[in-house]
């Protein structure tokens, strides 16, 4: 495919989209009923229904029976983590084989130009980001990921919390299925602003951002703590009245869908003919420029409404500047 028909691309070699992002449709002002039913498919394929198949093929192939889930043990919490990063290593492996290995596009529609693996660092463990970005992958955030998952399937096991049931609560769970990604979203933003503030961001948020240039491999990439607080997604299920089936989509809204704003790719070309939207802009300009789009890509448009949207257009760029400056004068005044 011909990327210069979609975008840009600078001296450098980084790619942009010609189109700017756009919130989610369904916040149209005036309310346009056609908008809204167009948005409805890409709300749904394929990255929702893909972790909602995940979740069932999880919970009828995976997950242990009742029984064996109210005694504690490491024999089933192992298996869960051994197929969370077997999961894993095949979903963003393949992503990183193809696309970052073997360069199968080369840089069409690649948003930086140059490629990690081209650019050792210092602030990476054996001076790769790719090692250090799997690493911390897979011996901190997956393990704390099978936590979340345990600590859910124990307390709806036990008992601890209600259980409620297809067959007497189908309109409802049905609700909360397609609520799991606008749960995920507000969740997101929220201990993703925190963790931006100095303190925690010095000490636990830039690990995740030492990746400028992020990969599948950085998607999971970070502190004990985010990444704790990143897959804690699933324990509103605790809170809310829920279903485990349904926790467990929730979790894997976090786990697996990750690597949407990772891939670094604004499509990634399937076939010759074939592109696969990655969704990934939105959060490719956080990693550039930090302190914008602490949310998704505008499913709830909280980093409209709090000031912190960047849509890819100068005009954003020239807010972006005028609020870093505004910054930088309280700081100075406050010396």
């Amino acid at each position: 495919m011909d990327d210069l028909q979609f975008g840009t691309r600078n001296k450098r070699g980084d790619w942009a989209p010609k189109e700017p992002l756009q919130i989610a449709s369904s916040w149209a002002v005036p309310f346009r009923l056609g908008q809204f039913l167009k948005f409805i498919p890409g709300y749904l394929f394929p990255w929702n229904a893909f972790h909602i198949a995940t979740a069932l093929l999880y919970w009828f192939y995976v997950v242990p029976p009742v029984e064996t889930l109210q005694t504690l043990s490491w024999g089933w919490a192992l298996w869960l983590y051994a197929v969370n990063a077997a999961a894993i290593f095949a979903l963003y492996g393949s992503v990183e084989f193809f696309w970052y290995v073997k360069r199968k596009q080369g840089t069409r529609f690649k948003y930086n130009g140059k490629f990690p693996a081209d650019q050792p660092s210092d602030v990476f463990w054996f001076k790769s980001q790719n090692i250090d970005n799997f690493l911390r992958s897979f011996f901190i955030s997956i393990p704390l990921w099978t936590l979340v998952e345990v600590i859910f399937l124990y307390a709806f096991a036990k008992g601890y919390v209600p259980w409620l049931t297809w067959s007497a609560n189908p309109v409802y769970l049905a609700a909360l299925v397609l609520l799991c990604p606008v749960i995920h979203e507000v969740h997101f933003f929220c201990i993703h602003r925190l963790i931006h503030t100095d303190f925690l961001y010095k000490h636990v948020h830039s690990v995740h951002h030492n990746s400028v240039n992020p990969s599948p491999w950085s998607s999971l990439s970070m502190h004990p703590v985010e990444g704790f607080l990143y897959h804690a997604v699933a324990l509103w299920h605790l809170v809310i009245p829920s279903n485990p089936i349904v926790a467990m989509f929730q979790l894997h809204v976090a786990g697996f869908g990750a690597v949407n704003g990772h891939i670094g790719f604004d499509k990634l070309e399937i076939t010759e003919d074939t592109p696969l939207e990655s969704h990934a802009y939105a959060h490719y300009l956080h990693h550039k420029y930090f302190e914008v789009n602490y949310g998704g890509d505008g499913l709830i448009p909280l980093d409209k409404w709090f000031g912190y949207w960047h849509d890819g257009t100068k005009e954003a760029e020239a807010r972006m500047e005028a609020r870093f400056e505004a910054k930088k004068a309280r700081a100075n005044a406050k010396r």
